[in-house]
């Protein structure tokens, strides 16, 4: 089976056996946002706590953490962990969004798919994944996330090399599947499933795993 035929079997696979994942778990745009910066090096319930936090403190909005002194920030975030980190980036969002589009996400989000991408990496701290998680989640463009189990999965399945790079591995999926967010969202989403699940860092749990059909010999191959 080819390259690209093979990634798009594999959505087909993870899809009938999970189903949709739901993903990005929000209410609003800006919450996608926050939730993005703040799940890096982290879990997911960790976030959960971090953004109740900043809600019960009517800090769940740009005016409001960009006014927000940041010690206090870091402390209401603090169960996300790299607390004092996490608040400079999302303050370095939200000053962003203010200085360059009148604090306004709409405006940030009228921009052109690669210049919205661009706009915000660069903000300081927000690096490809965050980037293009806020891109796809938050904005809705077809933009694909890759993340630490995109790359373990396809390495093992032997779709790319060790040294693929972000894009490279990005650019492989985008030319896989249909342009379509919606899409890319749930793919993403099923690969963080599976990789939880059976194709963990050091010994993958293959027995159950949807996609051991499509393993090949000498598969998978661990991977630090």
């Amino acid at each position: 089976m080819r390259t690209e035929e093979k990634i798009r079997a594999f959505y087909g696979a993870m899809l009938a056996a999970y189903g949709p994942q739901g993903w990005w778990p929000a209410r609003t745009p800006f919450e996608t946002i926050v939730g993005a910066i703040l799940t890096q090096n982290t879990n997911w319930k960790n976030v959960e706590r971090a953004v109740a936090n900043l809600d019960r403190e009517g800090l769940l909005a740009p005016e409001a953490l960009d006014a927000a002194d940041a010690a206090r920030l870091g402390q209401v975030i603090r169960p996300a962990g790299y607390f004092r980190v996490k608040a400079k980036r999302l303050k370095n969002f939200v000053r962003m969004l203010a200085e360059d589009f009148g604090g306004d996400l709409d405006a940030l989000f009228a921009l052109p798919t690669a210049a919205l991408r661009e706009t915000v990496l660069f903000v300081t701290g927000i690096g490809p994944e965050t980037a293009d998680s806020i891109v796809l989640y938050a904005a809705g463009r077809p933009v694909f996330v890759v993340d630490a189990y995109t790359a373990r999965i396809f390495f093992r399945h032997g779709l790319i090399e060790a040294e693929t790079t972000y894009e490279e591995i990005q650019d492989l999926a985008q030319s896989a599947l249909a342009e379509d967010a919606k899409v890319f969202g749930e793919y993403h989403a099923l690969l963080v499933a599976v990789g939880k699940r059976h194709c963990k860092k050091q010994a993958p749990l293959c027995e159950g795993c949807p996609l051991r059909e499509f393993l090949e010999e000498g598969q998978p191959v661990a991977i630090g």
